[in-house]
């Protein structure tokens, strides 16, 4: 029997599985290649200490990165390239190359740059996952990185200011969308009928670009012209993605979600509340309860007493 394959990545949003790139490009390829993965979806109770996921688990084995964790499971027998000739082959390789040389920039600019899209959608999304304190400190710390990842391969001579290797990595971005968009043509998928890992890696990077409603949209917009693979996003969602565990739709999980989480939080203010008084009440003076004093009638009071009680 197979060892188990877990894999821990950040969960969906938007009618998507995962809202984070890397981690959907295993998503896919798992589907695509048959691989059995359990999925642990990140959520407020999760104890990791940085947003390094996929990680790809076994009995054995501990993977991170999508491409280690791509390899892992061909080695497994899960091959989702095994129909492409070796030029085919070659050209996965050269394409997944453009893609993180000419559109992983702008898209982590998208996501955790842009002012507007990162206060007011990547971190508030990102930080309702993580736990406290982390979630004050992780999202900012991706940002960073993402920032870092961008200037080292774009901040060079002669773009030295960040206003132009934002202007310059949005034109390679559109140019590599472009070229996909022709190179996809009327296909259902890159090589043919059958998906591969260059379609992995595509969907894993464009879908999330598509589907996220984010406020500022320049690269989104562009994405949105090309008809072919916004159709190709579409086709893969509802192919292999349609129905979540328990048979929700990625979209009605999203809203089952949110009302869980909106349950949870009001028990939670409750159950504090309750704790709150409950501390207060530990803590204030404990005094023997009080015993009212008995009173003694004589027997004419008591006569007396009683003709009162007995009168109309």
């Amino acid at each position: 029997m197979a060892a188990p394959l877990e894999l821990t990545c950040w969960g969906g949003g938007w009618g998507l599985p995962s809202v984070h790139s890397e981690s959907l490009v295993v998503m896919a390829y798992a589907k695509f290649s048959g691989a059995p993965l359990k999925v642990n979806v990140i959520d407020n109770t999760w104890r990791g200490s940085r947003g390094d996921v996929p990680i790809l688990t076994t009995e054995d084995n501990i993977v991170s990165q999508p491409a280690k964790i791509l390899n892992f499971l061909r080695k497994q027998k899960y091959n989702a390239d095994y129909e492409l000739s070796a030029k085919q082959g070659a050209d996965t390789l050269a394409y997944i190359a453009l893609i993180e040389e000419k559109l992983l920039p702008a898209v982590l600019h998208t996501f955790w740059v842009e002012s507007d899209n990162y206060f007011t959608v990547t971190k508030p999304w990102f930080a309702s996952r993580i736990p406290f304190p982390l979630s004050l400190i992780l999202p900012g710390r991706m940002s960073k990185g993402a920032l870092n990842r961008i200037l080292l391969t774009r901040g060079e001579p002669p773009l030295y200011h960040l206003r132009e290797v934002e202007a310059q990595i949005y034109r390679d971005a559109k140019e590599c969308l472009n070229l996909l968009s022709n190179r996809l043509g009327t296909s259902q998928f890159f090589f043919g009928d059958t998906p591969s890992t260059l379609d992995a890696y595509v969907f894993g990077f464009l879908a999330p670009l598509y589907k996220v409603r984010f406020p500022k949209v320049q690269l989104q917009k562009h994405l949105k012209q090309l008809s072919n693979l916004c159709r190709f996003c579409d086709d893969i969602l509802n192919s292999y993605f349609r129905l979540s565990l328990g048979g929700i739709s990625p979209a009605g999980q999203e809203t089952v979600d949110a009302n869980l989480q909106k349950l949870t939080q009001l028990v939670n203010k409750e159950s504090n509340l309750i704790e709150k008084m409950d501390d207060n009440l530990r803590q204030s003076p404990q005094l023997p309860p009080r015993k009212l004093p008995t009173l003694k009638l004589t027997p004419a009071e008591e006569e007396s007493h009683s003709l009162q009680r007995l009168s109309p």
